[in-house]
């Protein structure tokens, strides 16, 4: 027996958008909403996940040299976030921010999850680096170099411009893998992106940060007060770049539905 033909014209590139548009706002929803416990647990998970990529950064790095290679190592990382589904801050400046303006959720649930998600990423983040550079003496030097590298870019047009790219790197890369529910899919854009991250030396807040806890660990010639700064300057370019470059431009193409969602209130 011959299979019926499918006659159904392709979806148009507006409709996949109306579509993408619903499901990014159910999922906002879903995490603006998320009980504190949960919320925790998530963040910390995705810092120490997270480290499993600097792990394999510094390992590299420390063998070859080359922050290239150490880059695309690190992808890792950003392959355990997605398969254990835990969470990076900045992976937050997409699918909330489109619930928020669609007014599905409020500036504090925002506020909450961004900073909680943050906190807890920070937490997680330091206490596997401090495994790493207690368990792996031999990656001291390196850690120490790598985070020296980000703790002293201090506040300039290229460390802003850096973290700009960052935010926009991520933000750009959740957006790629919401338009999939294919598992494959998505995994293209976590190892494309998080070795574009850290190979190019993006200057990523909870990245970056990990590099720098390294360090501090290991013994850098820079203290926490310098790493809070950096933290500080970095997190304020992510914002710039994942919401204003690609979210807020990303919702100039549906209007309509924002519209359309904000009425329903």
């Amino acid at each position: 027996m011959t299979s019926p033909v499918n006659t159904d014209p392709p979806a148009k590139p507006e409709d996949e958008l109306e579509v993408a548009f619903e499901r990014l706002v159910d999922e906002g929803e879903v995490r603006l909403r998320r009980p504190i416990l949960a919320l925790t647990s998530t963040g910390l998970l995705g810092g120490i996940d997270v480290g499993t990529g600097v792990l394999a950064y510094l390992l590299v790095k420390e063998s070859t040299g080359n922050p290239l290679l150490a880059g695309l190592a690190f992808s890792l990382g950003f392959v355990a976030l997605l398969l254990a589904r835990s969470e990076l801050f900045t992976e937050n400046f997409l699918v909330p921010v489109i619930t928020v303006v669609a007014k599905k959720g409020t500036l504090s649930a925002l506020a909450r999850l961004w900073g909680v998600t943050l906190l807890m990423n920070l937490a997680g983040g330091w206490l596997i680096v401090w495994l790493i550079v207690t368990g792996l003496p031999k990656v001291k030097s390196t850690a120490v170099e790598s985070g020296t590298h980000y703790a002293t870019l201090g506040v300039s047009a290229q460390s802003f411009a850096l973290a700009v790219l960052a935010g926009a790197v991520i933000t750009l890369m959740t957006r790629m893998q919401h338009a999939t529910d294919s598992l494959g899919v998505q995994l293209v854009p976590a190892i494309l992106f998080g070795a574009l991250l850290a190979g190019g030396q993006l200057f990523h807040c909870v990245l970056d940060s990990l590099l720098m806890f390294a360090a501090l660990i290991a013994g850098a010639p820079f203290g926490y007060a310098d790493w809070l700064g950096a933290l500080a300057w970095s997190a304020f370019g992510n914002l710039v770049g994942g919401v204003v470059l690609v979210t807020a431009i990303r919702l100039l193409r549906v209007p309509h539905r924002v519209a359309e969602e904000r009425k329903q209130n």
